[in-house]
């Protein structure tokens, strides 16, 4: 969409936001991660996307962590935010935000931060979204640049071979990833009786809108809207 662009200063930050299907080829291995609904071969997410000036993109990924920690805490998950170097996982605390350390970011990723929601039936945390901020790698390689207001060139949008404007900066994060998202509602909603069986299943208020079927699961539970069903 925007290889060999230049943008214009004022144009920037670009913000974008897409629905994508996306595809697994390792699904299928043997493992619990391979079973239900938390490792699918095809998946529906929002992805959420950015092009910044060099100074900007810092600010950038605070801003698309935000609107992340929104949506959650929205669906009510409790969250936290805590480094991987000093991570302990308090397991009363349904969604975390971890700033990953270097060992765990992509090969074109500067920083990464990720959201993991608990999930009862796995008996650990797993990862709902993500957010990364590439610096210029991807911008180099598709040639993705802007012009400062005090170049004096003002030639138009496509990028010329001049080697005196800056490339832009990219970041990438995570919206709603569908399935996982699903997993961590319905585990963390669920409420068991002294047999463990599920007799009722507490969801936020702000999904019934779309919420197609009836208000009962079965003959034995139903569903409950809260505003805050993980509190």
């Amino acid at each position: 969409m925007f290889a060999e662009r230049v943008f214009k200063e004022k144009e920037l930050p670009c913000r974008l936001v897409g629905v994508g299907h996306a595809f697994r080829s390792e699904a299928g291995s043997r493992g619990a991660e391979a079973r239900g609904l938390y490792r699918v071969h095809q998946f529906t997410k929002v992805e959420l996307f950015a092009v910044t000036e060099q100074e900007q993109s810092s600010t950038m990924m605070e801003e698309i962590r935000r609107i992340q920690t929104e949506i959650f805490t929205g669906l009510g998950f409790p969250f936290r935010f805590v480094s991987t170097i000093y991570l302990i996982q308090e397991v009363h605390s349904a969604f975390s935000v971890l700033d990953m350390p270097t060992e765990e970011l992509g090969h074109a990723a500067y920083r990464k931060y990720d959201i993991e929601a608990w999930m009862p039936g796995r008996g650990d945390w797993g990862e709902i979204s993500s957010t990364s901020n590439c610096l210029d790698f991807q911008a180099r390689r598709l040639h993705i640049r802007y012009r400062p207001v005090n170049c004096s060139d003002t030639s138009g949008t496509v990028a010329s071979k001049s080697k005196g404007l800056p490339f832009a900066h990219t970041l990438n994060g995570t919206g709603a990833a569908i399935p996982r998202l699903i997993v961590a509602l319905l585990e963390n909603g669920a409420q068991l009786n002294e047999a463990e069986q599920v007799v009722g299943l507490v969801l936020p208020s702000v999904l019934r809108r779309f919420w197609l079927a009836g208000d009962t699961l079965g003959p034995y539970a139903r569903i409950t809207w809260a505003d805050s069903p993980t509190a």
